[in-house]
């Protein structure tokens, strides 16, 4: 029986890719182990870790309710309040950005690169590296934490409006060219109503992480319920921060809630 004769064994990746997926998952082995290595875990921290947590629990119980009127309603819609209003901040900057970004709006390889310059770098950088810079410059408080949500949120939104742009059917746009409509018209009419839907969403979307955001804000000074967290944790009063747990956690259920209704309503 020749070579030829022999019937073929089939096997799903070649040698090549055999090699390079184990290449892959050596290399990530590797790199767990020497990320390891690297933060030195205490053996002893994570022994008593369980008995840590209970203690803890049992601090926190039972709750102090009565907390809620004087201590967190304020701080809760001060995180509502810059979580929304940084949100629309966002939205009045990212639009621009998204339109350069767009390679099927804008022609100039200048203005493009440039938009999405501004757009990786606002995504690049944490909200809670946002909030240390603007705490430093305009000091603690409100007007902090709701600049650091908004340029957090440019790189966001602005990346995805620019990709629904992108992704709009052209022959809406060529129909308006062919007519001579000036280019303001061509995307109010073209391109905006194929981009609503999606970018209510994202706007919906963000404006959901923003409220998760805005509630840790606080840790560095920027206002809202984290500087209460902040306060009663440096003060050891634990059924105090156990009650704000349960607020944020609450309000984020809500904020789901009520965003998936208003999208269903909307795209």
């Amino acid at each position: 029986m020749t070579d030829s004769t022999l019937p073929r064994e089939w096997q799903r990746f070649t040698r090549g890719e055999r090699l390079a997926r184990f290449a892959l998952y050596f290399g990530i082995v590797l790199a767990c182990l020497v990320s390891l290595r690297t933060v030195e875990i205490i053996p002893e921290f994570l022994y008593d870790a369980p008995e840590q947590v209970a203690d803890l629990l049992h601090r926190m119980w039972p709750i102090e309710w009565n907390y809620y009127p004087k201590g967190v309603h304020d701080a809760l819609f001060e995180t509502l309040h810059i979580a929304t209003l940084g949100t629309l901040l966002a939205l009045i900057m990212a639009l621009p950005l998204g339109i350069l970004a767009a390679n099927n709006l804008t022609p100039s390889r200048t203005l493009n690169y440039f938009a999405k310059l501004m757009l990786v770098s606002s995504r690049s950088v944490n909200s809670l590296v946002w909030a240390l810079l603007f705490v430093a410059i305009f000091g603690p408080g409100a007007l902090a934490g709701t600049l650091a949500i908004a340029f957090r949120s440019i790189g966001f939104v602005g990346k995805l409006f620019s990709e629904a742009l992108e992704e709009a059917r052209p022959g809406p746009v060529e129909a308006l060219r062919s007519c001579g409509a000036p280019r303001l018209s061509i995307f109010l009419k073209g391109y905006w109503p194929q981009v609503e839907p999606a970018f209510w969403g994202i706007a919906l979307f963000r404006w959901d992480i923003s409220v998760r955001e805005s509630a840790v804000l606080g840790l560095v000074g920027a206002g809202g319920i984290g500087m209460a967290i902040d306060s009663a944790m440096n003060l050891f009063q634990w059924e105090r921060v156990a009650l704000m747990l349960v607020v944020i956690f609450a309000v984020v259920v809500i904020a789901e809630i009520v965003v998936t209704a208003i999208r269903k309503r909307l795209i």
